[in-house]
């Protein structure tokens, strides 16, 4: 599970930037928290909201950008432990409007839970050569933190459960010390760590041939779920196969006992992104996976896109942990019924031409107060009181807070 990411110097974002997956201490919703038993609880989804130009997609890059780093080196050499959906690499560029900037590196450093074991991994990239990276581990709930190795450009030491195994220390200085371990030696925590990264599933439902892509299972269990789902939001699918020679995937539909197929690009937009998303959300599920999507609500009814988000905050199918990330503009589900507060974050642009990052809950009203988790959330978000949306400010006339 992650716990919190934090970066900067990346692309529209110059100032270390956080976001938090740790549950604050607020009363709604707090069935749908994950964990908890011992260390903190944390958030089963997240949204960013903002406008054109703000940083929602890259703060969702930056993750994907860290995440990819990581993995591609395996991935290369065949080496992962893991199912990798991935859609794409990301290009780690610095903030561009400052002469300083440009020539720092961009930080990345990223707090996780797998198995029993809290890990927190930094990396620090310029011109993609590597110029810091650690990764440091403690038990879920431990106080007494562990280092597993440390590196400052071309020099690492490895923490006390690692010095003694032999392992070598030049490694190419384009190449995490994390993934190299993970190729090169069966080390019970980098292969956790290793896991996790290649866990995470990464999607831009804002690029048109994502939709395309569809994961087709044979596994007569999972074609199951997959049409019982599309049915729950009111697609009448009977089936689906896939022509392996036309290499066509078919929808199916049964009328008056007979079965009539249809190919998947005939089928609206909305049913072909929920065929495409459906069985990567179902994975995710089962695996209890990080699943981090760039506009989730692309061509998605609003009531489809509810149906997602709840099938995270529901404990009963969400039995191992997974979480959803996504960006949205989609006003109808920023509402308490949906969300908690810390789990609405907004990004837009200060007067820099920087990208800020900050969740519902931290905002405060006038009287120094935090909004309340019975305010019309999507409605004040119009009136420009979260101070994301400045195009709409002037357009609509404010109210009371409530």
């Amino acid at each position: 599970m992650l716990c919190q990411f934090t970066f900067k110097n990346f692309r529209s974002y110059r100032d270390e930037t956080i976001f938090d997956f740790q549950a604050t201490a607020i009363p709604e919703f707090s069935d749908t928290l994950l964990g908890g038993d011992k260390g903190g609880a944390m958030l089963p989804a997240a949204v960013i909201y903002g406008p054109n130009g703000g940083g929602k997609s890259n703060l969702l890059q930056a993750l994907s950008c860290l995440i990819s780093t990581v993995v591609r080196p395996i991935y290369d050499l065949k080496k992962t432990r893991c199912n990798i959906v991935i859609q794409q690499s990301s290009q780690c560029d610095p903030f561009a409007f400052d002469d300083v900037s440009r020539d720092m590196p961009t930080e990345f450093e990223i707090y996780f839970r797998s198995g029993a074991n809290e890990y927190r991994y930094e990396l620090a990239l310029k011109n993609d050569n590597i110029v810091h990276e650690a990764l440091y581990w403690r038990a879920i709930g431990g106080k007494r933190t562990g280092t597993l190795f440390e590196r400052e450009k071309d020099g690492i030491s490895l923490g006390h459960s690692l010095s003694r195994s032999g392992l070598n220390r030049s490694v190419n200085p384009k190449m995490p010390y994390l993934s190299f371990l993970a190729i090169n030696y069966d080390i019970s925590m980098i292969t956790e760590v290793q896991r996790w990264f290649e866990s995470c599933i990464i999607r831009n439902y804002g690029n048109p041939m994502i939709d395309k892509r569809v994961m087709v299972s044979y596994n007569a269990n999972v074609k199951k779920r997959i049409i019982e789902a599309l049915n729950d939001i009111g697609i009448d699918l009977s089936g689906y196969r896939f022509d392996e020679s036309e290499n066509q995937l078919y929808t199916q539909r049964a009328l008056n006992g007979k079965i009539y197929e249809l190919p998947l690009y005939d089928e609206s937009d909305g049913t072909k992104k929920l065929i495409a998303a459906l069985p990567v959300i179902l994975l995710a599920l089962d695996e209890g996976r990080l699943v981090i999507i760039d506009e989730l609500d692309a061509k998605l009814h609003p009531k489809l896109l509810r149906y997602i988000i709840m099938l995270f905050k529901n404990k009963n199918i969400n039995r191992n942990g997974a979480q959803l990330i996504f960006t949205s503009q989609d006003m109808t589900t920023m509402k308490n019924t949906v969300f908690r507060r810390d789990e609405i974050w907004f990004s837009a642009l200060n007067e820099d031409h920087a990208s800020e990052l900050y969740s519902l809950y931290e905002i405060r009203r006038e009287d120094n107060e935090r909004v309340n988790n019975t305010a019309a959330y999507d409605k004040q978000y119009l009136e420009g009181r979260y101070g994301a949306d400045p195009y709409l400010r002037n357009m609509i006339t404010g109210g009371e807070w409530k």
